[in-house]
């Protein structure tokens, strides 16, 4: 007999009737489901949204058959799991007991979906209630009809990850994101997803909304809110309108709401403005509310100039990832997301593509917090194949797009709407005309819902063949913006041809970093998107590589040298960084681009009398090189773009010491790089990063352990086993190194040590807490890291 945890839903819902109604309510269902992987429930276990049960699972290595060819790519391509991250695909199933109180019968009752990966059923007390073909949009299902109320009653959901061939990455499988229950009046209410808020001259607000008015009287009261970034209220009004006597649900347009001295939101100023909106019975009382952020700011597009951005030209600097989180899997945690934004802002990066799904909600509200542009796409390629496997494309793709607009279209980090990518690989588009009738029928679907953006589709090979043809392809003749994948090299040529086209790289190559950045025209291109900076796991080159691993940060988030590179021309700060060539693998080639890239490192604990290659990569003027306080000689950077902002230095014999790298500007010293022999890692240290760690039940805390030596110095040849034990209420949800190599799993207690570091993630409990976490190996003494969740 199984005991479930139904105390804190039956909890929220019975206080939510016993005290005054309040107009709209959401309850959170993350907490205490039951996971099995069989619909009979035979050997469950208790999980806590978000959830991806995948990461749980064992690898899957090549069989014989697969390895029998001795390229390790040829293998990785063979193996039927290699692009889903070597897992099995499979179903996973969960269950909840949720009680609502008797009185919040003649409430209506919604049970909303954020995603379900990759797709999923819903059923309720045995009945099949609904469900999703497309898991990265979310969905929500009417359930006042279906409940019983006063009493437990069973929600049953059914993930499934479909075959091998439904996507060309990993996707996760699961509740991989929010579930809540709402509840709200039932004769007045918002429809899903109801504002859709615009600003014009930077200085007016319209705000539209999406209503249901079932009452006698069909004239809505809506009184309208608005808050400024300090949360200081500065507009309050309300207004009257009248209803369709043919439909009780319709869209209400308010009058348009001047703003006294606006705070324009920028990527350096990411204002954010609050609108509350409410519908009023005719006494006055709120029938139901929602809040939206949005920011105040212009966006504008066009050949010479390719982005402004309140006026000013801006350009994207980014990368492209898909949506999982490391050793987190898909699990769409928020801390996890707000700490990669933050660690690329640091990089120069003020974009990214949401290749080639919608990420979540969380998501994109982080990246209207830190001033992140977002190119938001809904597909990979319009096939049935690509997107769920389940049902035709053209049999759900209305309802993603609604779904995907509305969800996104307030908030001002979205600057670009992308309905899909790379379908000139795949000639089963509809229609047959590699997408252009298909596109041509989803962008005024797109127009209905939101019109202040630009669309496009990314497109790879850029021709409309891959041999014969100089020409664009069809489909970029139509598209509002220009986005070739890797293909910048055709701007120019493009560019003269037609000169109203306006170009976006939507993919660049890491391998041809600095080149594909300084080769293009920067004061007319939108800007670009750097593929896989991130390493990920699935699209591997070959087992045992569990995943990508050609980006500038490892998996476990520890900058490799090249990411040094990147900021050296992405971010207007002075920098010098050292990185020594261990091996190349610059004959890697992926989807028709050469994809390998030097594997460089930061040691200098090497063999007596060895001789190295090295970079020094750098924006200033030039470079010495000091090997012991010796002087091994002072270089120009170099003004090509093929070799700018990174100086190669051959055969510099090897020495035990201390290499150091001075840049300078003008003469003058701009910025200073030391890499050190190390001696023998004697202890480990513990690096936290969320000093406000949250007792809320899935904030999270990620801990770098790192070997060092007696001067405190990192020892990249420590490879020892750690094992983490944790006390007080939090979990360790996953460990990691950044060996994307491993054959460790995710889902442990245990780890090794890979270049001298290794990371462990805690999820916070519920109550605030005293915690601590020891850090345990044979060789060095236990580590206690202490916390305090509020």
């Amino acid at each position: 007999m199984k005991t479930y945890r139904t105390f804190s839903v039956s909890l929220l819902l019975c206080l939510a009737s016993t005290m005054q109604a309040q107009p709209r309510e959401v309850v959170n269902l993350n907490y205490g489901w039951d996971f099995a992987r069989d619909s009979l429930f035979t050997q469950s276990y208790q999980i806590d949204v978000p959830h991806d049960f995948q990461i749980e699972q064992p690898w899957v290595a090549p069989s014989a058959d697969e390895r029998a060819d001795n390229s390790d790519v040829a293998a990785n391509i063979k193996s039927r799991l290699s692009a889903r991250g070597f897992k099995e695909m499979g179903a996973g199933w969960y269950r909840k007991i949720i009680t609502p109180d008797a009185t919040l019968k003649g409430r209506r009752i919604l049970l909303d979906f954020e995603g379900i990966m990759y797709v999923g059923d819903v059923w309720l007390n045995g009945k099949h209630i609904g469900g999703t073909d497309y898991g990265y949009v979310g969905f929500q299902i009417d359930i006042t009809q279906q409940l019983h109320y006063g009493q437990p009653n069973e929600l049953i959901v059914k993930a499934h990850t479909m075959t091998e061939r439904n996507s060309r990455w990993y996707t996760g499988g699961g509740l991989f994101r929010n579930v809540s229950l709402i509840n709200t009046s039932a004769d007045l209410y918002f429809e899903r997803h109801p504002l859709y808020i615009t600003t014009r001259d930077n200085q007016f607000v319209n705000i539209s909304a999406d209503v249901t008015n079932r009452t006698k009287n069909r004239q809505t009261l809506v009184r309208v809110t608005i808050y400024d970034p300090e949360g200081r209220q500065i507009v309050k009004q309300t207004a009257s309108r009248s209803g369709n006597p043919q439909s009780r649900t319709q869209n209400l347009r308010l009058a348009e709401i001047e703003i006294p001295k606006p705070q324009l939101w920028d990527t350096e100023h990411p204002n954010l403005y609050t609108a509350k909106v409410e519908l009023l019975y005719q006494d006055g009382t709120v029938a139901d509310e929602v809040s939206e952020q949005f920011g105040i700011r212009t966006i504008e597009y066009g050949p010479a100039f390719g982005l402004k951005l309140n006026g000013q030209k801006v350009l994207l600097k980014g990368y492209a990832n898909h949506h999982t989180l490391g050793a987190l899997g898909a699990a769409a945690y928020p801390r996890a997301i707000e700490k990669r934004i933050q660690m690329m802002k640091q990089f120069g990066i003020n974009h990214i593509r949401t290749s080639h799904n919608p990420y979540s909600r969380d998501f994109i509200r982080l990246c209207d917090k830190y001033g992140i542009l977002v190119v938001d796409e809904l597909y990979d390629k319009w096939t049935q194949q690509h997107t769920g496997g389940r049902v035709p494309f053209m049999n759900h793709w209305a309802q993603d797009v609604t779904e995907w607009i509305t969800r996104d279209r307030n908030s001002p980090s979205v600057v670009m709407w992308s309905l899909g990518n790379e379908l000139q690989q795949d000639p089963n588009q509809p229609f047959g005309d590699f997408g252009v009738t298909c596109y041509k029928m989803m962008r005024p679907v797109v127009h209905r819902y939101d019109s202040t953006r630009q669309i496009t589709v990314a497109m790879h090979p850029r021709y409309r063949n891959w041999q014969t043809d100089s020409l664009p392809c069809d489909l970029a003749m139509q598209t509002d913006i220009q986005a070739y994948n890797y293909r910048y090299m055709y701007f120019p040529g493009d560019r003269r041809r037609f000169p109203w086209m306006t170009f976006y790289q939507s993919e660049a190559s890491i391998n041809k970093m600095g080149p594909n950045w300084f080769e293009m025209d920067l004061d007319k291109v939108v800007g670009l998107a750097y593929w896989g900076a991130i390493d990920y796991l699935g699209e591997s080159q070959g087992w045992p590589a569990k995943g990508w691993a050609q980006g500038v940060f490892d998996i476990a988030l520890d900058p490799k040298p090249k990411a040094y590179f990147m900021k050296s021309f992405l971010k207007n700060e002075p920098l010098v960084r050292i990185a020594v060539v261990e091996d190349t693998e610059n004959d890697i080639e992926w989807n028709g681009i050469q994809t390998g890239n030097d594997i460089e490192t930061e040691n200098w604990n090497r063999a007596a009398g060895s001789k190295v290659n090295l970079y020094t990569y750098t924006n200033g003027d030039e470079v010495e090189l000091l090997l012991n306080g010796k002087r091994l000689g002072r270089r120009t950077n170099p003004t090509d773009p093929e070799n700018r902002n990174r100086i190669l230095w051959k055969n510099i014999a090897y020495q035990a010491g201390r290499l150091e790298a001075v840049a300078y500007k003008q003469g003058k010293v701009i910025a200073r790089h030391t890499i050190e022999t190390t001696g023998k890692a004697v202890k480990l240290i513990a690096s936290p990063d969320n000093s406000q760690w949250k007792a809320d039940g899935q904030d999270l805390q990620h801990i770098r352990i790192t070997a060092v030596d007696s001067k405190g110095r990192r020892v990249f040849a420590a490879t020892d086993e750690l094992q983490f034990e944790v006390e007080g209420d939090a979990r360790i949800i996953a460990v990691t190194n950044g060996d994307i190599t491993s054959e460790e799993l995710n889902v442990t207690n245990h780890r090794r040590l890979w270049q001298g570091s290794a990371m462990v993630i805690l999820r916070a409990g519920q109550q605030p807490s005293k915690i601590s976490l020891k850090t345990i190996s044979h060789k060095y003494k236990t580590v206690i890291t202490k916390f305090e969740t509020k």
